[in-house]
């Protein structure tokens, strides 16, 4: 997120992409500076346009930081906290919803202390700041487990867009022809059409400029989350209420002794997995106004973010496992826990669709701008890579495109899209990818970067209790990856390829 470029963005919208040479006038030491992400206005009074590293002034807000963590945090993951809590019960589940939404709170407050170098300058990615703070072979794994993750989510995304949408099929067809037909819709035109979308939006230069996306992500995901809720609650106000207990499942009855133990590590690592969007959290402070300052209303935005999110995922969790039971589905809308009223539920999975459009550009960027970045100090002369050309485009006028980022950017979309075709039981793989990167992103980092930026006395109070969070987090990752991994065995034994999922 640092390559070099020498353009400017003269845009009202961020989908009409104006940019412009930067006059010869501009001071080497501003040049230097310049890359994919920062661009400055020319001419007169362009000093007011850009913040103290010669960037092009960042606009973020509260408001907009919180908008990004809600959309990379609630997703359709929301409705399957039912099944979760089934599995765990009453009072492990509900504890460890409450208590992974302290830790996660907890250990963001530490990275968005680290945005910022002990000297003040700024840091434009995780990896920028594990490097400051900590450096060595650490730099490479952050790297390996954060993109890793990234890549991982951006492919399920398009696996879980596709349920979404078959779902609205099937919700239509179920209407028309009775709760016991048989209904078949194909996932791969599906994919293919969500990939079409990401092509044009992925476009979109930086982060920066995906507010807008971000915010109609997040109405997008309170909706369904309250539609999900709402018809679990109307289900239970009914008289339908389900087998419940203080310990989930019952061995015997409605699980093996195997299948509860292993359910139980997944469930327990996907409440922690839910909450996780440390991956992307320093790319959002970096959107930050300078003033006040960017860790304060950091601090504010994961707040209020994850405390949203903890209010959601309780009531969708808790009324939703009082509904069902024992036997909750894994999702209330694409497994059909509810048939009726079709057209809420068709709007719902709509809703679901329309959210992990905007996720899926959160947390591809990262991706994008890593590469371009790599790719602009290799061959800082490349005109393919570095040019800007002029062209109108229908519906948005005259813009400019860099030939490279188009088609570096379809290319990864592309990729994604036809990894979600080939294997459409990379969800079980994507838990997996979760599990090993939850515990060095969320936890490990931000702790020992914590440890050094404070300079924590080895061996006293705070720093044995601050191991002592690592180290149950392993467990906990360590246990969620076992769940994952057995959870992906059953799903490899019935894969079938290029098979619609049913």
């Amino acid at each position: 997120m640092s390559s070099i470029y020498r353009y400017v963005i003269h845009s009202s919208s961020p989908m009409l992409l104006h940019i412009s040479f930067i006059s010869s006038s501009v001071s080497p030491l501003k040049m230097k500076s310049f890359d994919t992400s920062s661009v400055v206005e020319s001419g007169a009074g362009a000093g007011n346009n850009v913040d103290d590293d010669c960037r092009e002034k960042r606009t973020g807000t509260l408001i907009t930081a919180s908008a990004h963590i809600i959309t990379t945090v609630i997703g359709s993951g929301v409705l399957s906290l039912a099944w979760a809590i089934a599995q765990l019960g009453w009072v492990v589940g509900t504890v460890i919803l409450v208590a992974f939404a302290v830790i996660v709170n907890y250990t963001s407050r530490m990275l968005a202390d680290s945005y910022r170098s002990p000297e003040g300058t700024r840091n434009y990615t995780y990896m920028d700041v594990v490097r400051v703070y900590l450096g060595g072979r650490k730099v490479q794994l952050c790297g390996l487990a954060q993109f890793g993750s990234l890549v991982g989510v951006t492919i399920g995304y398009t696996i879980t867009a596709s349920i979404s949408l078959v779902a609205i099929g099937k919700a239509n067809c179920f209407h028309d022809k009775g709760h016991g037909a048989k209904c078949s819709v194909s996932n791969y035109p599906l994919m293919a059409a969500f990939g079409i979308v990401q092509i044009f939006l992925s476009q979109i230069p930086n982060f920066h400029k995906l507010s807008f996306l971000s915010i109609i992500a997040t109405v997008m995901s309170f909706s369904y989350a309250s539609i999900g809720f709402g018809l679990a609650l109307a289900a239970l106000a009914s008289g339908k209420v389900g087998k419940t207990g203080l310990t989930g499942t019952v061995v015997g009855v409605d699980v093996t002794a195997s299948d509860k133990l292993w359910k139980s590590f997944q469930a327990a690592g996907n409440i922690a997995f839910s909450y996780a969007y440390s991956v992307v959290l320093v790319e959002i402070q970096d959107t930050l106004r300078s003033s006040p300052p960017e860790n304060k209303v950091m601090k504010k935005a994961s707040l209020a973010a994850v405390s949203t999110t903890t209010a959601f995922y309780i009531l969708c969790g808790c009324i939703g496992y009082a509904t069902f039971g024992n036997q909750a589905p894994g999702d209330f809308l694409t497994d059909f826990g509810f048939y009726e009223p079709y057209w809420l539920i068709d709007f719902a999975n709509a809703c679901i669709a329309v959210h992990l459009i905007g996720a899926y550009q959160v947390f591809a960027q990262p991706i994008f701008q890593f590469v371009e970045k790599k790719c602009n100090q290799a061959w800082p002369e490349s005109n393919f890579i570095t040019k800007e050309h002029s062209m109108n485009v229908p519906l948005l006028g005259k813009c400019r495109i860099n030939f490279f980022r188009l088609v570096w950017r379809t290319t990864y979309v592309i990729f994604s899209t036809v990894v979600a075709m080939i294997f459409p039981f990379f969800n079980a793989i994507l838990g997996l990818i979760g599990a090993v990167a939850f515990w060095p992103l969320t936890v490990y980092f931000p702790v020992e970067m914590h440890i050094s930026q404070k300079k924590v006395k080895k061996y006293s109070v705070r720093w044995i209790v601050l191991k002592l969070l690592v180290f149950v987090c392993l467990i906990v990752s360590l246990l969620a990856a076992i769940g994952s991994i057995v959870g992906l065995i059953s799903s490899v034994k019935a894969y079938k390829p290029f098979h619609n999922l049913d």
